[in-house]
């Protein structure tokens, strides 16, 4: 999914992050807003993350999602 579909359907996706990567409080969720930036930022201090692997990370899941919501279609 490309971040900017993931940006726009925020409230729709953002469960799934959260199960991706548990540390994500509800507050982060509210805070991130869909803005990968943030989103970065969360997973390189809770996860200590560099800020390349975290973007990495964070654009391979959103090809799943991509991937996941296609074979629902």
């Amino acid at each position: 999914m490309e971040w900017k579909n993931v940006e726009g359907q925020w409230d729709v996706v953002k469960g799934k992050f959260k199960e991706k990567w548990g540390k994500l409080t509800d507050n982060d969720l509210m805070e991130i807003k869909g803005k990968k930036d943030v989103l970065a930022g969360k997973l390189k201090r809770g996860y200590g993350l560099a800020k390349e692997e975290a973007e990495r990370q964070i654009d391979d899941f959103s090809k799943t999602l991509e991937s996941e919501k296609k074979d629902r279609h």
